[in-house]
């Protein structure tokens, strides 16, 4: 029992020490009690609040409290993560934008702290928005209807293309490009080279935004499908949005990978060629 307290103890702790350190946060007591907010300096909008609940009222079995960190989330990743382990709809938040974490041990702290780096973005004012943007490119994933548009024919002709450009995406990001059904995985890694008015390669939609993209990497169909994206919390993908902190280490191995492979396959060629 003492043991769990101290680990408990320690999460919290280095939680406190990494808002402080990443973004100069210290926690800001509005009510009489221990519970406590995360807020912007700027806008003073919460990013995170920490509070000690009753099981009960979280719907969990057995009595007493338990110490839960509410975090804003994108709302197509919340469905999915609050049906994981240690993730409940936020408490006493919009539980469309708003998860609670579980800090008893269930949830691994390297995702507590991307989550909660999720929120503070999310939660940002323009000016923090973009200085972070300067400091940190961001991964992002985006679909594609292959009944509305040949994107290997496109990147066949050329490996760079327009692309219309949706929520936060920035030059310098990484996109991976969704294919929708009957395809149903991701594609394609391209790195945004590139924002303004480009013509938009479908012809149907707003030129205003728009990005321009160039091919960095092809996936096989089967290296990252939609039943293997499930096990990262990520389903349906609709419209653009952020990509979990493990989905995207385990598609920049298989970029990386990939890579090599075809660096090596090139070179054999060129020395069968030379035999």
């Amino acid at each position: 029992m003492k043991r769990a307290e101290s680990q408990k103890a320690c999460l919290k702790k280095e939680i406190l020490d990494y808002v402080l350190h990443t973004y100069g946060t210290s926690p800001d007591y509005p009510w009489k009690t221990p519970d406590f907010v995360l807020r912007h300096n700027d806008n003073r909008k919460w990013y995170g609040v920490m509070l000690e609940v009753r099981k009960e009222s979280m719907g969990l079995h057995g009595t007493g409290y338990i110490e839960v960190l509410n975090v804003k989330c994108d709302p197509d990743m919340a469905g999915f993560l609050v049906s994981g382990k240690g993730i409940l709809p936020g408490y006493h938040m919009n539980k469309k934008n708003w998860i609670s974490i579980l800090l008893d041990g269930t949830v691994e702290k390297e995702q507590i702290l991307a989550l909660l780096d999720q929120s503070y973005l999310l939660t940002a004012s323009k000016k923090t928005k973009e200085k972070l943007h300067c400091e940190r490119k961001r991964a992002w994933l985006i679909p594609a209807n292959p009944g509305y548009f040949d994107l290997e024919a496109a990147f066949a002709e050329s490996s760079t293309i327009d692309w219309h450009q949706r929520g936060n995406i920035h030059t310098g990001d990484l996109v991976y490009i969704y294919m929708a059904a009957p395809v149903s995985a991701v594609l394609y890694q391209c790195e945004v080279t590139g924002t303004g008015g480009f013509e938009d390669p479908g012809g149907n939609q707003d030129k205003s935004r728009t990005m321009e993209l160039k091919l960095k990497h092809r996936f096989m169909p089967d290296e990252m499908n939609r039943e293997r994206m499930k096990l990262y919390g990520v389903g349906p993908v609709r419209s653009a949005r952020s990509i979990p902190p493990e989905l995207e280490k385990e598609l920049e191995m298989l970029a990386e990978t990939g890579k090599n492979r075809t660096a090596m396959e090139n070179k054999r060629k060129e020395e069968r060629r030379w035999q």
